[in-house]
């Protein structure tokens, strides 16, 4: 069945290079229910069903939906969940990965199949989900799904987009950012600058879990984005947090969480959201997540009906996400506004009834037949029905869906206290590619009025500034006319140099408003603008540093020795000038001052920072090569001879000097190279593990005759930062959490009077 019901985004949105709004691919297509069967021997079904088991159990998959019918052999399936885990419906992950590396499935490398054992009606998180689309939220697509493990149907579910590397990718452009997953008690309080102080587990697991870039393991950015938003003054907390968080985004999500009653979320319970590093605009995005306890389901004795939307979080608890933003008046008048659109339009109970009614139908049979649903609270089919209407007799069930937004929709709607908005500006964007002799901005607005104005300010290298209109025409590379979306080029011929430009809009009343809210973007124009320097490589790497999965792989380190961001997909590295376009860069932005390493070893399968060549140890050649109008255009390139095993040859001074052998420091600055690998009595041989290290470092004397006394951690120029005394062991560990990045040496004292000096690169 088709949904006549509402434009999917009220809030108008352009597209561009990113798409936080993809369309739903056959895995995900809504208007019916696919039917999803796992295969797995009876034994590993039993084992897995025992809560506990973090295996993934070898299966086969089959999706069915009426068009499209897909077999994938060898994934692994697990159960998943936190609360759920012991439930009698168990929710199910498949992963397509897990035992072929690389694959995907529809652009996906897992599945979640949620059971949602404690929802009567097996349809509040995929209606919460449908709500964030329609509210412009990024968020994880879902549908309904029958599932059948080994022929036997276990019932209704609800299939639950992924969020990892392939998302964000998939919406944001980028994937190489730091994605964390935030679960209680992450209410992103202040707890000092120290980034490992985010580190902190609670339950066996961390608050604040790193899902990507593991292996670096960096909090930096997150605890720097902690600090703006607890410690900057209100007054400039526009100016500063708009640098690392998009905040209208988020504002949405608010009015999102308060209207369908997430309190498992952030909000109130600071719980199930993730955070990620947007590496094209270098800002945190928020995205929701698990949002089964919503539109009424309650188990804290709240009555989230009558909540008040502008004190929703608890009082005496530090919640500066929700906090702190309405604490500025213009972001306050903004969440209003955005709670008052959705009020008007997809949170009316006169249209979403609609929508409810045709979901209701749509499922209904499945939720019937599901023996699964009613073993953990007795639900029965007449409990389904009611669920969509009114109250039912559980703990957890004080309001049916249309009670519960009825009722929501009336004390929004008496609270609600707006006020006329100045225009947000959203969808900033410009293209330039040298040699093009112009640069084309486009932008949008939202306002509650109308946009009466809309102008590109600028200057060349800091000098007078201009302002020029954007327009919204149909001949300015603006989209069709009359769409919202506004655009123009600015003429850059014959100039070079720094051009900074920021966007306004002024709406008819009057008020204004700027894109960034404070500052200029900044695009460098003219030839060798955006420089990449191949700053460091290894052909010989045994043991010196592994890739993330723990492989010894040739490796080339490039540095971006700018003060502007660079996107690497125009970029190509190659190992023959006759193929300059053989491996192109992924779609990833290299900061300023910064260093993305790059594994060359042929094996593309196993992420975007593998390449499709390796490097010869007896010499070749390298080259970065950038895509063009007029083809491929070299950007930096070398002929190396003959390398020593695990000896790193890089630029010094970093980033603009000669090659020469360094020290191994990929991801930093190139250091001189010491010669000391291995001083003192050479058959004593002592292995740090992992090497570069970060956290902590294990070392171990591999001797049948000798114990280590003593461990000492010191600088090249020979400071001693920590000394370890032991007795008669082999084996120790060193904490470096105290620990700048850099180069460093290790010296272990022996019972027996020797000394062995190992190298040590910490990260």
């Amino acid at each position: 069945m088709k949904w006549n019901y509402l434009p999917l985004l009220f809030f108008p949105f352009a597209l561009f290079a990113q798409t936080p709004f993809p369309a739903l691919p056959p895995v995900f297509k809504d208007d019916v229910i696919p039917r999803v069967d796992v295969f797995l021997p009876a034994d590993s079904l039993a084992l897995m069903l025992v809560p506990g088991s973090e295996y993934h159990w070898h299966a086969s998959f089959v999706f069915d939906n009426g068009q499209v019918k897909d077999t994938v052999a060898n994934v692994g399936v697990k159960i998943r969940g936190n609360t759920s885990v012991n439930a009698a419906k168990k929710s199910i992950r498949v992963s397509f990965n897990t035992y072929e590396p690389g694959r995907s499935w529809h652009g996906l490398e897992k599945l979640n199949l949620n059971g949602s054992h404690n929802d009567p009606t097996v349809a509040r998180a995929k209606i919460s989900w449908d709500l964030l689309r329609w509210m412009d939220v990024p968020g994880p697509r879902s549908n309904h799904v029958r599932l059948y493990i080994n022929g036997d149907y276990f019932g209704l579910y609800i299939n639950v987009e992924h969020i990892d590397e392939e998302f964000v990718k998939l919406r944001f452009g980028n994937n190489g950012g730091n994605l964390y997953k935030c679960l209680w008690p992450a209410d992103l309080a202040y707890k000092g600058s120290n980034p490992d102080l985010y580190k902190q587990e609670f339950g066996g697991r961390r608050a604040y879990a790193l899902t990507t870039n593991e292996i670096a393991d960096n909090y930096t950015d997150l605890a720097h984005f902690i600090d703006v938003l607890n410690n900057t003054p209100t007054a400039d907390l526009p100016c500063e947090l708009e640098k690392v968080f998009n905040v209208d985004s988020y504002l949405k999500a608010a009015a999102f969480d308060v209207l369908d009653g997430n309190w498992d979320g952030p909000i109130y319970n600071k719980n199930n959201f993730y955070l990620y590093h947007n590496l094209a605009t270098d800002k945190f995005e928020y995205i929701p997540y698990d949002l089964d306890n919503t539109l009424g389901i309650d188990w804290l004795n709240v009555d989230w009906v009558t909540q008040n939307i502008y004190t929703w979080a608890p009082a005496n608890e530090p919640r500066p996400l929700y906090k702190r933003l309405l604490e500025v008046p213009e972001y306050k008048k903004r969440y209003s506004y955005y709670l008052k659109t959705a009020l008007q339009t997809v949170f009316n109970p006169s249209s979403f009834f609609q929508y409810l009614d045709n979901l209701k139908a749509l499922i209904a049979p499945a939720a019937q037949t599901d023996p699964y649903r009613p073993l953990d609270y007795g639900f029965t089919f007449n409990d389904f029905e009611q669920g969509w209407i009114g109250p039912l007799p559980w703990f957890q069930t004080p309001e049916g869906i249309k009670s519960y937004v009825t009722g929501r929709y009336a004390t929004a709607l008496q609270q609600l206290a707006p006020g006329d908005i100045s225009p947000v500006i959203h969808h900033v964007n410009h293209t330039y590619l040298y040699p093009s002799p112009s640069i084309q901005i486009n932008a949008s607005a939202t306002d509650d009025n109308s946009t009466s104005n809309m102008q590109v300010c600028y200057r060349w290298n800091g000098q007078t500034q201009t302002c020029v209109d954007l327009l919204d025409d149909g001949l300015h590379a603006d989209g069709p006319a009359g769409d919202g979306a506004y655009g123009n080029s600015i003429s850059v011929a014959s100039q070079t140099g720094r051009f900074e430009y920021f966007v306004q809009a002024t709406d008819n009343i009057g008020q204004q408003a700027s894109q960034p809210a404070c500052g200029w973007r900044l695009i460098y124009v003219g030839e060798n603008v955006s420089p990449l320097v191949i700053n460091e490589f290894m052909t010989n790497n045994s043991n010196t540093y592994p890739d993330e999965v723990g492989e010894f792989e040739d490796w080339v380190e490039i540095y971006n020795p700018g003060d502007a961001p660079i996107p690497l997909q125009s970029f190509f590295l190659t190992d023959n000038e006759n193929l300059p376009a053989k491996w192109r860069m992924p779609s990833i932005w290299v900061q300023p001052h910064a260093y993305v390493v790059f594994w060359a070893d042929s094996d593309e399968s196993q992420g975007n920072r593998h390449t499709n060549f390796k490097l010869s140890g007896s010499g070749e050649y390298i080259a970065i090569y950038e895509k063009n109008a007029d083809g491929f255009s070299l950007v930096d390139g070398y002929t190396f001879g003959e390398q020593n095993p695990d000896q790193a040859t890089g630029r010094l001074p970093n980033g603009t000097g000669n090659f020469q052998p360094v020290n191994p420091t990929p991801g930093a600055t190139n250091q001189p190279y010491t010669g000391v690998e291995e001083i003192g009595r050479t058959s004593l041989k002592l292995k740090i593990a992992p090497n570069p290290a970060s956290g902590r470092v294990s070392i171990t004397l591999e001797s049948e005759s000798e114990s280590i006394s003593e461990v000492e951690l010191m600088t090249v120029s020979g400071v001693v930062l920590l000394r370890k005394t032991l007795n008669n062991t082999g084996f120790c560990e060193m904490g470096l959490e105290s620990v700048s990045p850099g180069v460093y040496f290790l010296k272990a004292k022996t019972l027996g009077g020797n000394v062995v000096w190992r190298k040590l690169v910490v990260n």
